[in-house]
């Protein structure tokens, strides 16, 4: 088999429209529109026309295709797609996360081929957060022999980690002789010779075993050859286990989830799933302390699984955002009950071979749980996940609070409010209704607001039924019934599925002590486009004054790591709390301290890891300590400014007048004996332009990433210097991406200036060959310039 990436020559336009350009996938059309009042996708897409899109390819038919049956694949279309090779339609599909195969074996033609792919997006609102529009994801041809393994047709199991011993499935078009290969680092450690009917089963004893696990993602190579047709599949040996006595262990090792939810766009670059992106997410992820993610609120990409796997980040790959009630008049609801077989089936095909993979989500804040038609579907789809697979296990991200006002009558999500958001347009902006109304209202509430809902009776009543139903009940924001419900529930197992930053270390302190709550997934890791300012705490400095979030807001702000892909200050207390660093400190910065911001209760603080802020001396500010300990002491140029004893959530607050120099916290236990210090300094306080490059060499199908700072002459940050940045030549590169990690955006990401946000801004690239890359900017604080070698 014979595997093409078919990324190359395309070119797209509006549809009925002849304003061609030329396009290397994977694309996001919708990040290149006007944004306006008057868009129907309002917040949820950030205020960016829905529009369609019509995608063409023209080659040749090479010689090695003749005779062989050949299949496309599109990895993902959004919204609505139509696939037509020479005019004949190949594939349609309503959902734009489902990965898409078709045989285009007839329609090809000796010469000139053409593809045509329509990309439908105007229907809006069809999605709660940013979706991008177009060919979003790769695009893959698959060439076949006469006598061939079937697509996804290899599908690998481990049955024994302890023995090393594995079991793989092959599905064939027909009979014939199989030759298995085990690899590891290019080397064959275990081979088998069998034939088959059409689908054989074969276990084969790996020796010397190197396993998978998060610690050590030790990966292998599966070659399987059948009458000369090669394909090979990459796979870990590990085995999954979820009991009441253990909670999840991998390899008999238990494992708590310290996860984070993320949304599949990419920040400045749009919803383009470009690999090179996608491993760079699940990177920064891991390093700031996540060792699992859960992919809210659609199938991940075979990009981030990947990176998963070589990283040793889990995943719980989730379904769908709704089920047969709208929360969007566009959205899926209207198709799931009649697809939802198969497309579970094309979940599995696509992470069944992936060993970061341990958990399915069949759905999220689905208030269809509380009733008998939705509890009826939880154990159908549960069910139908362990026929497809016996290796992981199920979940359901259930708003405990929302089902019980669902079922008062008080729907945050009902098919009347989708209908009625879609319909108001406008002159002012429109009022929120459904979840928008009640991320509002959780934003001038406080964080608690869902969470003691959530322990109300009437919540418990109408949530147990589908929890039944499922191997981890999915608990978004419910907390506050952790320690009852694991009495309650003694063969419950619950998962964190969605939770606020600000309650990592009590999770933990439950987790530890419990097997039978097996993770936390915050909301959210990387901040993301749409659901505008759901998250923001930001100033009048840099939004407008009303907090109103009308046309101008990009982002959610709702990220521990901000869209740029910077770790922010809960980055630093989510790892306190984790247990991975001893002690962190965040100050808020004196020129923002006391300002009024936007409202969320998705965050909690707005600090920042410096000591650098020229000009506001003896202004006051808090500082912020985060540590596991008896008391922490500051101290500011050696001076002891006070003392603490620590509260029960890992962080404490002193109040500070600013001067420049050393800023010194230290943690001890009861006995007075130092656990840990942190230690900020300030820098000068003249800014120049500092331009840098995230990585000195990049491979040609990769992105330049480069982050250009505001900073002293030794390269500390000044946060406080903001201007207008402006890339004024580039060598050997593509501008695809630039903008600050600011939620208040109106010049959007594709423009060659960018303001910065608390000093700094990220431009991203894609290289154009190879050789020397140069990239020259001018701002008001000096011109800067760089390089980065492209192989």
């Amino acid at each position: 088999m014979e595997k093409i990436l078919f990324n190359g020559g395309w070119k797209y336009a509006h549809l009925g429209e002849n304003d061609y350009k030329e396009v290397t996938l994977p694309h996001d059309a919708m990040i290149y529109e006007d944004r306006a009042l008057e868009n129907k996708g309002g917040t949820n897409n950030s205020y960016f026309a829905g529009l369609d899109y019509e995608y063409v390819k023209e080659f040749d038919l090479p010689e090695s295709w003749k005779g062989k049956k050949t299949i496309i694949e599109f990895e993902g279309i959004m919204m609505v797609s139509e696939v037509f090779v020479n005019d004949v339609k190949v594939s349609e599909c309503d959902y734009g996360y489902t990965d898409i195969f078709a045989d285009i074996t007839e329609a090809l033609k000796d010469g000139k081929n053409t593809i045509r792919v329509i990309a439908k997006n105007h229907d809006q609102p069809n999605s709660r957060w940013y979706t991008g529009a177009g060919i979003y994801r790769d695009v893959n041809v698959y060439v076949l022999p006469e006598k061939h393994i079937l697509i996804n047709g290899v599908k690998v199991k481990t049955v024994d980690y302890k023995e090393g011993k594995i079991s793989a499935n092959i599905k064939t078009n027909t009979n014939g002789e199989l030759r298995l290969n085990v690899i590891r680092n290019g080397e064959v450690v275990a081979n088998t010779l069998t034939t088959t009917d059409g689908n054989a089963t074969l276990e084969i004893v790996v020796p010397n075993a190197e396993l998978w696990s998060p610690e050590h993602p030790n990966l292998y190579e599966l070659e399987v050859n059948f009458e000369g047709d090669i394909v090979k599949e990459r796979f870990g040996i590990r085995t999954v286990s979820l009991t009441k006595e253990e909670g999840l262990t991998i390899n008999g090792e238990r494992v708590i989830l310290k996860g984070a939810c993320f949304h599949h766009d990419n920040g400045p670059i749009g919803a383009r799933s470009h690999k090179a992106a996608e491993y760079r997410k699940v990177r920064i992820h891991k390093e700031a302390g996540y060792n699992a993610l859960r992919s809210a609120h659609n199938p991940c990409s075979k990009n981030i699984l990947n990176a998963c796997d070589e990283l040793g980040v889990l995943m719980v790959d989730e379904y769908v955002d709704c089920w047969y009630i709208h929360k969007t008049q566009y959205d899926y609801a209207s198709h799931v009950e009649a697809n939802w077989k198969k497309d579970l089936e094309n979940i599995v095909d696509k992470d069944f071979n992936h060993p970061s993979v341990i958990l399915y989500s069949t759905g999220n804040e689905v208030a269809e749980t509380s009733e008998k038609r939705g509890i009826e579907l939880t154990k159908n789809f549960t069910e139908y996940l362990h026929q497809l697979d016996d290796t992981r296990y199920v979940s359901c991200g259930v708003n405990i609070f929302f089902n019980y006002l669902y079922s008062m009558g008080f729907g945050v999500y009902s098919d009347k409010k989708a209908e009625k958001s879609a319909k108001t347009t406008a002159k002012k902006k429109k009022k929120s209704v459904g979840s928008e109304f009640f991320n509002d209202l959780a934003g001038i509430l406080g964080a608690d607001f869902m969470k003691l809902g959530a322990t109300l009776h009437g919540s418990n009543v109408k949530t147990r039924d589908a929890f039944a139903n499922m191997d981890a009940a999915g608990y978004n924001y419910g907390i506050n019934r952790y320690k009852k419900d694991l009495k309650n529930y003694p063969n419950r197992i619950i998962l964190g599925s969605e939770t606020f930053c600000s309650d990592a270390y009590k999770f933990m302190s439950i987790a530890k002590d419990n097997p039978r709550l097996i993770g936390d997934f915050v909301w959210a890791g990387f901040d993301y486009l749409g659901e505008v300012g759901i998250g923001s705490w930001t100033t009048s400095d840099y939004c407008d004054d009303d907090f109103a979030h009308q046309v101008g807001w990009l982002n959610a702000g709702s990220g521990r790591i901000d869209i740029t892909g910077k770790m922010t200050s809960e980055t630093d207390y989510t790892r306190v709390a984790f247990g991975l660093d001893t002690i962190n400190m965040g100050v808020i910065a004196p020129f923002h301290y006391g300002k009024k911001h936007s409202p969320s209760s998705w965050k909690f603080s707005q600090a920042e890891r410096s000591w650098t802020y020229p000009g506001c001396e003896g202004v006051k500010t808090e500082v912020e300590v985060y540590a596991i300990c008896h008391h922490v002491e500051l101290f500011l140029n050696g001076t002891k400014i006070g003392k603490k004893a620590m509260n029960d959530d890992a962080r404490t607050i002193f109040k500070v007048k600013y001067q420049p120099g050393e800023l010194k916290a230290v943690s001890y236990d009861k006995e007075n004996n130092v656990i840990g210090e942190v230690v900020l300094v300030s820098g000068g306080s003249t800014p120049t332009l500092r331009l840098e490059p995230e990585a000195a060499t990049v491979a040609s199908d990769g992105l330049v990433y480069v982050r250009m700072r505001y900073t002293d002459e030794n390269g500390t940050l000044i946060s406080s210097v903001r201007g207008d940045i402006k890339i004024e030549k580039m060598e050997n590169l593509e501008l695809i991406g630039f903008g600050s990690a600011c939620p208040y955006n109106t010049r959007g990401y594709i423009t060659e200036v960018s303001d910065t946000y608390f000093g700094e801004t990220l431009a991203v690239f894609a290289p154009i060959g190879k050789g020397i890359a140069k990239i020259e900017c001018s701002s008001p604080f000096g011109n800067a310039s760089t390089t980065v070698e492209i192989n």
